[in-house]
């Protein structure tokens, strides 16, 4: 079974990173460098434009992508579930889990990206944004899902071809989600929904979600999750699984106010 997250916008490259940490280098390190080459054609104005982004935040990524090299090291990189910040790696919280847990994850986590297409968690990673959704052209197309086409696919159909009953557990943003060739991919997915009470009604709130998605894969991590029927018991935080809302392949899961 694999797990899929959603990359952050926000980065932490400030934080200090154990130093018995182990790291991997990412798999798509070269088509990365065609991006970056892409990318560095922009001024920051144009990055401003095609991202929605201020001059400020353009200038920083221009820079960023000026700095990148094919070298991954100590300096200009870091661990993905470490560099990432925002809601779902605050709900993951990877800097309190046991060795063996970022093991487990290292072997069962794929966060997608629009620069490096799949990253393990201990995969480096240079600082970077290129959210999935942008029309960014290439040789390729006119978007990052052109560019990626089944390659993410076909990478997880590699990850799960040992497995008997190939499943696919999407934490995934619906952006992100959609650089999965569904047409390509050789395994059964299950979307996990969190959903929170507001004013009586069960809805999903996008930030609690978010972090929901990252306790998810925590909780993956601890229990060491081999098949769909124990994702069920996931309780973090006060959710618990709604089974009348659910299907067989959309799990919901519900926290009271």
């Amino acid at each position: 079974m694999l797990f899929l997250l959603s990359p952050a916008k926000a980065l932490d490259y400030d934080t200090p990173v154990p130093p018995d940490l182990p790291h991997t280098a990412p798999l798509f390190a070269r088509q990365s460098a065609e991006l970056i080459a892409v990318l560095r054609e922009q001024s920051p104005q144009q990055i401003a434009a095609l991202m929605k982004l201020s001059d400020p935040l353009a200038s920083l990524n221009a820079a960023r992508y000026a700095a990148w090299r094919p070298r991954f090291t100590a300096t200009n990189s870091r661990q993905a579930v470490l560099a990432f910040n925002g809601d779902v790696y605050g709900g993951l919280d990877a800097r309190t889990l046991k060795a063996a847990e970022l093991d487990w994850l290292q072997r069962h986590l794929c966060i997608l990206s629009g620069l490096y297409g799949v990253l393990r968690p201990l995969d480096r990673m240079q600082p970077y944004r290129l959210e999935m959704g942008t029309r960014l052209a290439t040789h390729r197309g006119d978007t990052l899902y052109q560019f990626w086409g089944a390659r993410i696919s076909d990478y997880l159909n590699e990850r799960l071809a040992a497995d008997a009953s190939p499943v696919v557990v999407n934490l995934a943003s619906q952006e992100y989600f959609k650089a999965v060739d569904r047409r390509a991919l050789k395994a059964r997915v299950i979307d996990c929904v969190f959903e929170d009470d507001k004013g009586g009604q069960y809805k999903v709130v996008s930030f609690l979600a978010k972090r929901a998605r990252g306790l998810m894969a925590r909780y993956a991590a601890r229990h060491r999750i081999a098949t769909p029927g124990k994702l069920q018991g996931f309780d973090l935080e006060g959710y618990v699984y709604a089974p009348a809302a659910s299907q067989p392949d959309r799990l919901v899961f519900r926290r009271r106010a």
